[in-house]
């Protein structure tokens, strides 16, 4: 089983690449991306990527500022971590490693 967006883009608004990464970001977030990117070894660039293109997608959303707004009008979904590991673990998955955290 894989996660899929609620809501998917046909195309996606941002493409899976470095350049699609660069390219969705402001300069100064922009040269914090490449800076990372050029920083990781190569087993960790693909985690990187990851962790930015998720970045990228949330500034690149068309209604601006949507998750800020939900989170103060207490309108967010949300999950625990416990329950999250518990559906992983019964479906025989790996447990979630988080590597980086971003707050804003």
């Amino acid at each position: 089983m894989t996660a899929q967006p609620i809501h998917p883009h046909e195309p996606e608004r941002v493409p899976r690449n470095a350049e699609g990464i660069a390219a969705a970001l402001d300069g100064g977030r922009c040269m914090e991306f490449y800076r990372e990117l050029l920083a990781a070894a190569p087993e960790e660039a693909e985690g990187v990527l990851r962790c930015w293109w998720c970045d990228a997608m949330l500034d690149t959303d068309l209604v601006e500022d949507r998750l800020t707004v939900a989170v103060l009008d207490g309108t967010l979904p949300t999950t625990a971590v416990g329950d999250l590991v518990e559906r992983r673990r019964a479906a025989g998955l790996p447990h979630i490693v988080l590597t980086r955290v971003q707050l804003y």
